[in-house]
């Protein structure tokens, strides 16, 4: 069976360039993308920070590159929606962060929730089903997607979760590299599992080197291990458990997993994220070469 051929429009992290906000918009334009995802939970793009006047300017900023923006990055790191003290801030600044996304063009909100717990009747996956049920309520009234990245968990398990929540307005932002890296989860067959639910990818590629608790990884509430994105990101480029890999050089079968994609009807982005490496632009310059390959 030959390569599958694609039609997604390809897309790119920003915040992977490390040059600042317009800056990365000009590179992401330059490397051939499509269109941007970009993090709106602080700095220039935070809700807070933004008057109306200055969401219209970064809209016809953006547009003026021939640029659309794929998702925001809603992710408010801690434990996700574990911590029930810090739900309230958190569910509300999530809900401040999907209206910037309706208002500058995209009603898709990535974010990580945290690991969900294997106990349904624990009382961490009642209060992160709790929060999720609110969020998915007020993405679904907006018609928006507050969209879970994959990896802390298998497939079929936050399938299960997702299915107890009512609406489709808790969705999935699927992350191949990270089920290969942590889990070792198959993400091909993690695409038919989560079809229902898949409205956002992350092109990336790893390889598993060896057991890893994904509570090191992504941390737990009562499991207190300090974590921030630059740990991760050391994780992913030296650790002794897993590595993010440029495209096509990990574990992730990239004719097949495309092929589940079309095969599922997904028509959305594939947006590349390079969190490792010193030469971010030529990594995620070559990237959109790999995507662009498969396109008719």
């Amino acid at each position: 069976m030959g390569n599958p051929i694609i039609t997604n429009k390809i897309g790119v992290i920003v915040d992977s360039f490390q040059v600042g906000v317009k800056q990365g918009l000009l590179k992401a334009k330059e490397v051939g993308a499509d269109g941007v995802q970009m993090y709106a939970v602080q700095g220039e793009l935070d809700p807070a920070n933004l008057s109306a006047a200055a969401r219209k300017e970064w809209k016809a900023y953006i547009e003026s590159l021939g640029l659309e923006i794929s998702a925001l990055v809603g992710d408010l790191g801690g434990h996700g929606f574990q911590d029930p003290e810090q739900n309230r801030a958190k569910i509300d600044k999530s809900k401040r962060i999907m209206e910037l996304g309706m208002e500058l063009g995209t009603n898709i909100i990535t974010t990580h929730i945290g690991i969900v717990p294997d106990d349904r009747n624990s009382r961490v996956y009642e209060t992160m089903h709790t929060a999720c049920e609110e969020l998915a309520r007020y993405a679904n009234e907006m018609k928006a997607f507050f969209a879970i990245e994959t990896g802390p968990e298998t497939a079929s398990h936050l399938k299960s979760f997702l299915d107890g929540l009512g609406t489709k307005g808790v969705a999935v932002n699927f992350d191949p590299a990270n089920m290969v890296m942590v889990t070792g989860d198959d993400p091909v067959q993690g695409v038919y599992t989560l079809k229902d639910y898949i409205v956002h990818t992350h092109a990336k590629d790893g390889l598993k080197l060896g057991h890893i608790d994904p509570r090191d990884v992504y941390g737990d509430y009562g499991y207190e291990v300090s974590l921030n994105h630059e740990n991760i990101a050391s994780m992913a480029e030296a650790g002794p458990s897993f590595r993010e890999v440029p495209l096509g050089e990990g574990g992730v079968d990239w004719p097949a997993y495309l092929r589940a994609l079309q095969e599922i009807g997904y028509a959305g982005y594939l947006t590349i994220e390079r969190e490792v490496g010193t030469n971010p632009e030529g990594d995620i310059s070559k990237a959109v070469q790999f995507l662009k390959a498969y396109k008719a």
